[in-house]
């Protein structure tokens, strides 16, 4: 499979679309930290460069439970990966090279859906069990919040964060908009990507360096995603 993308811009220039094997869902394949982005192994050579290039991390890979849906499956921050419980122990040692490896050992387990998080927050499916942010708050040393974005409760599908902002699903109320700024301490817009698809976690890949966005991302959708993480000039 070829990763089609439009990265024949200048480097200063931020507009960046691509696809994962001719899939905009890129969010549904890969995880973005700042330093890292955590691919499957039969992701496309041109799209590991273009993370390489744009978002400037060090690229890994692996499977998460025999799965290609890495960005589905697995989050994390600075402190360390969550992911899902089903890991294999060949999986979890990959990702240990890396940072501290924190499974998610419950049926609620597919921890890129349902955590939304940065350096200094995490917001969670409002159904998650008590036991299990008591677990994450310690791991993470952040407060973990659960919450609802645009009324879904997958939120680390439905939104997208950043240690300078995050993006959230443009049905957002203005009570959850609210309550994740005070939460995240950093600007919340609403967006979308794909040509008006709320999920933004789905199609966009984005750290403090840079973002690459679903291949379908109109150019007024880049555009919202440029101003609430900051990279308008």
């Amino acid at each position: 499979m070829m990763a089609r993308s439009r990265l024949n811009l200048p480097r200063s220039e931020m507009q960046r679309t691509i696809s994962y094997g001719g899939d905009p869902h890129i969010g549904v394949f890969c995880r973005v930290l700042d330093d890292i982005a955590v691919v499957p192994p039969t992701a496309p050579p041109d799209f590991k460069s273009a993370l390489e290039e744009v978002l400037g991390v060090e690229v890994v890979s692996t499977t998460i439970q025999g799965s290609e849906i890495v960005g589905s499956l697995l989050t994390g921050n600075a402190k360390g990966f969550i992911v899902s419980g089903m890991a294999t122990d060949r999986e979890i040692s990959v990702l240990e090279e890396h940072r501290d490896v924190f499974l998610l050992e419950h049926t609620m387990n597919a921890a890129g859906n349902i955590i939304l998080l940065n350096d200094r927050f995490a917001v969670v499916h409002p159904e998650m069990p008590g036991e299990m942010i008591g677990s994450l708050k310690d791991f993470l040393g952040t407060p973990v919040t659960p919450l609802t974005v645009g009324g879904v409760k997958a939120v680390g599908m439905a939104a997208a964060a950043t240690n300078k902002g995050v993006l959230v699903h443009p049905r957002s109320s203005r009570a959850e908009i609210q309550r994740m700024e005070e939460i995240a301490g950093v600007p919340v817009g609403t967006g979308s990507v794909n040509r008006g698809t709320g999920l933004v976690g789905t199609g966009l890949l984005v750290n403090a360096k840079g973002y690459v966005a679903g291949l379908e991302t109109t150019g007024f959708e880049l555009g919202r995603i440029e101003d609430v993480f900051g990279f308008l000039e």
